[in-house]
Formats: C-alpha cells, structure tokens, sequence
C-alpha cells in the first residue's frame, strides 16, 4: 500500500495463539490484515519451557495455520514456538509488526476486568497497533457492526483515524466518526443534524450500517489505550458499548 502510515516496511502481522477459540477468531482477522498488506503471518505461540513432550504447542500452531489458510487462502504464515510470557513476546514482537492481534474472550460478569494482563501490556507498551479481537458468549468474533473512531484535538489522532478508515475499506464496514474536537462545527452547532459525506463519491457515511447498528470495532488512540487497564463499567467514553466490542490500540 502506498499510505505513508501502512509502508513502514515491517516484517510481519503477528497473532498470538494458545488454542483458545478466541486465539482463533483473532487468526481469522490476521490472516486478512497480513495478506492485504502483503506480508507473512507470524503466529506466535508463548510457552513457559522449550518442553513440549504432548505436541500441545504442535496441536496449536497446526490448528491456526489451517484456520489462517482457510480465511486467506494466501496468506503466508510462519508458525513459531517462543519461550516467555504471552505479554513480554508479544511485546517484543510488536517492534518489528505492522500488527500485533490477541483474542479476547467475552465479559460475563459487571466486576470482571475489562482486559486480561496480556492485553493490558500491550495497551501500555506496544511498538505496533493492536488488534484486541473479542468473542461474543456463542464464539463468534464480535466484528459484524460499524467501526468506530473518535476524531479529536490529541496528538496523533489522524494516525488512529487513518487506520479505522483503512479497516473500513479492508473489512467492507461502515465507519463511525464520533466528533470530540474543540473547535469543530459540530460541536458550535450541536441542534443541527450532520451526516459525514465524502464530497464526489455519492457515500455517505454514519448513515447506514448495512443491519448491523452496533459497533464492531472501536480504534482508538495512545490516551484511551493507556487509560484501558484500569478502566472500570460504566464509563463515559463516546463509543458506544467500548471497551466490550473488538479493539484496535493506535500508539504511534
């Protein structure tokens, strides 16, 4: 791709895995990243020991391979097995990914943690985006909605609105533009009704969601990130129902 944001020249897309379903759905959207930028996918497996005497890291990595081929018949995926905890490998490998992706599994309790330690470690640390891809109860990826982005004055908010828009485009979904900036029309006019149009392309965007009104991913930016792993439900953040859809941490 040409954008200056996704030709950085990064070696890979990495999923971790741990034979989850939810490690699963997140190598289904992997796959599609890593093959629409052109680049291998790294599927990354953390074990406590390099011991593996029931061929459970095997099992694991078959399986995600066979799951990656299946969404993406060409994807190019390189199977590893590496010694440390799921956090600290995936945060060095997020120095040298386009992507870091992770499943989540669904919240079942109101006093449950919103993330797990994984996720928290990369939402302070990592080097790439990361793609938080969470499970509803019945498996499904939580990823058939709009996607959501909150436009503002922080810094770096084109970066996270450049990727929703990108996301948008990959995955054939409506973006969501939530307007927080201080100085926008919108706010000086909050009575008056504004839809988003593209000038010259007949889109509009916000209006339809295509039967699917709830947001599906939510990409957000370097403050929300450092704000997730204490975050606490109810919040007031302007995404409807964030942190509980799928995420997409911008850092950088």
């Amino acid at each position: 791709m040409s954008d200056a944001m996704l030709s950085h020249e990064p070696r890979t897309v990495v999923v971790g895995v741990d034979g989850s379903h939810a490690a699963l759905n997140a190598v289904r959207w992997a796959a599609a990243e890593a093959v629409d930028r052109g680049l291998p996918l790294r599927i990354v497996h953390a074990m406590a020991s390099g011991a593996d005497p029931d061929g459970v890291t095997d099992a694991v990595l078959l399986e995600a391979q066979d799951i990656a081929r299946i969404g993406a018949e060409s994807v190019r995926p390189q199977p590893v097995r590496v010694i440390g905890r799921p956090g600290d490998v995936l945060l060095r490998e997020s120095g040298r990914a386009a992507m870091v992706c992770i499943g989540a599994k669904p919240r079942r309790a109101a006093d449950e943690p919103v993330i797990g330690h994984t996720v928290a470690a990369l939402a302070r640390g990592s080097a790439c985006p990361v793609a938080v891809i969470r499970s509803r109860p019945d498996g499904t990826a939580h990823t058939d909605g709009v996607i959501s982005v909150v436009l503002s004055d922080e810094a770096g908010n084109d970066d996270v609105v450049h990727l929703a828009m990108h996301e948008g485009r990959l995955r054939g979904r409506t973006v969501r533009q939530i307007d927080r900036r201080a100085d926008s029309w919108v706010r000086r006019y909050p009575d008056v009704h504004v839809e988003i149009v593209a000038a010259g392309s007949g889109h509009h965007y916000g209006c339809q969601t295509r039967g699917h009104d709830d947001v599906a991913l939510a990409v957000v930016g370097a403050a929300d990130a450092d704000a997730l792993p204490t975050l606490t439900m109810p919040n007031g953040h302007p995404i409807l129902g964030y942190p509980n859809c799928s995420l997409l941490l911008v850092r950088h």
